[in-house]
């Protein structure tokens, strides 16, 4: 069309400057130079006016100010500059300019500037569409970072139920390494709550943003595990028809939960120690190299120590993954949290099944006595099945379906002096939350008001709580 150096210059709405977006026919310095305010040159008075203008000669124009400097001498080059304002429900919101090279000066410039005006609002179309997409895109962050907080309440700290000194040392021990890029190893039996630990440690790290990914190690066969841990190529084996992305890759910059990874076979503890060394693997089938920042937290219920010893594990692996240990003790190294832990788990399964039952001190003692091989997780599944099972509103001793060795049962009698105020729920309760309110507060260094938020609750409430239970504070 006979028409050269177009350009999209936008308005920032910010500093009120004009910046050009596009161009053709501009080297990248030119464009650079192409910055104007409202009201200054051809292009800032397009904006500020709304209307189009029509320079039929630069060379003769003084409004003209050739501020790219994209074209020789304006004078001899018979050039004539058109400008149409962009616009978006009336408002200017840019310009779209052409230099128009002309030998017949008696042409008319007015069909270009209808065909500008044309492309123009095609522009402006593009640019609410985009808008549209942005403000969309933001909403999705912002309802994606409500839902993370949403998955991040239940493992705070002080969600956790415990009265035991034990658990609190670990709790203690877990808050502190949340705040580094540690390496954790999470030890103890299976159902002791390993998961979710490593879930809260990563929930009060500074990737608590990023993905949480876990993997159980003793469920996946040995031919799958270096896919599912690393990825693969596709047509690096029979059923890879596609390229797959491992954990690693999808648990980068955030945390990769290794549970079971005493059960690893040899052959990816290779491949795994030089994960953690050098932070880079390359797929299954592949040869490109990929680095990722994740952080690691394994869990084990195995002695990794005689497993060195058997040849079992690699030693070096082991050295690289016991970096920060963390012993979580077995629920009946701790029985003083069984009476909280039943009290926590008869409201979840109640609400859960429209139901209202109690349980007797009796049949508490009962469970106080038992051994819980399989800990919290065994725990938890017996408190469901007699709240599903119940015919009453109060669980009798008869109704719990455990099996107490007798030689335990002498013990009933000593309970009370054992576990103290334990004994009942209503007293296990209050002293639960005293000591949730303690220990929120050491972790607050004793400001209230911190203390609060990280309990979820307000400082007004914490102040009548801290009264209620004479808790004094240095």
């Amino acid at each position: 069309m006979g028409m050269s150096r177009g350009t999209l210059t936008l308005l920032d709405p910010e500093t009120k400057q004009l910046y050009i977006e596009l161009a053709h026919g501009l080297t990248p310095e030119e464009k650079s130079r192409g910055v104007y305010r409202i009201g200054e040159g051809i292009t800032g008075k397009v904006v500020e006016t709304g209307e189009p203008i029509i320079v039929p000669d630069i060379g003769k124009e003084p409004l003209f100010l050739n501020r790219t400097r994209s074209r020789g001498d304006i004078r001899r080059e018979n050039i004539s500059f058109i400008c149409v304002p962009v616009k978006v429900k009336g408002d200017t919101i840019g310009v779209l300019s052409v230099d128009r090279l002309f030998i017949d000066k008696s042409v008319s410039l007015d069909e270009d500037v209808r065909i500008l005006t044309v492309v123009t609002s095609l522009i402006g179309q593009a640019f609410t569409t985009a808008k549209m997409v942005e403000l969309e895109k933001k909403n999705l962050i912002k309802e994606k970072l409500s839902l993370q907080r949403e998955l991040k309440s239940p493992y705070r700290f002080a969600n956790i139920v415990f009265v035991s000194d034990k658990m609190r040392e670990i709790l203690d021990s877990a808050w502190r390494v949340s705040q580094s890029k540690a390496t954790v190893l999470l030890r103890g039996e299976s159902g002791t709550g390993k998961e979710l630990i490593a879930r809260t440690i990563h929930y009060h790290s500074k990737r608590c943003d990023k993905s949480f990914i876990s993997v159980n190690c003793a469920a996946i066969p040995d031919t799958l595990i270096e896919s599912d841990l690393f990825g693969h190529v596709k047509g690096s084996f029979t059923g890879a028809v596609n390229d797959k992305k491992g954990r690693f890759e999808l648990a980068d910059e955030g945390t990769l939960f290794l549970d079971e990874i005493g059960d690893i076979p040899p052959s990816t503890q290779v491949k795994l120690l030089r994960v953690l060394q050098e932070r880079r693997f390359e797929r299954v089938g592949g040869s490109k190299g990929i680095t990722v920042d994740v952080r690691i937290i394994a869990a084990t219920n195995r002695n990794l120590e005689d497993a060195v010893k058997e040849g079992k594990f690699r030693e070096d692996l082991y050295y690289r993954l016991n970096v920060v240990p963390i012993r979580i003790p077995s629920l009946r190294e701790r029985k003083e949290d069984i009476p909280p832990l039943v009290g926590h788990f008869l409201q979840l399964y109640n609400e859960e099944n429209g139901r209202d039952v109690k349980i007797s001190n009796e049949a508490l003692d009962t469970l106080l006595i038992y051994d819980w091989p399989g800990n919290v997780r065994e725990l938890e599944n017996c408190i469901e099945r007699m709240i599903v099972m119940a015919k009453n509103d109060l669980i009798m001793t008869e109704d719990v379906p455990i099996t107490i060795d007798t030689k335990l049962l002498n013990r009933q009698s000593d309970m009370s002096s054992v576990y103290g105020q334990a004994r009942t729920l209503d007293n296990t309760i209050e002293f639960m939350e005293k000591e949730k309110i303690i220990e929120a507060l050491k972790r607050a260094g004793y400001v209230q008001a911190r203390a609060a938020r990280q309990l979820g609750i307000t400082s007004r409430q914490i102040g009548y709580k801290i009264k209620k239970y004479g808790i004094t504070t240095p």
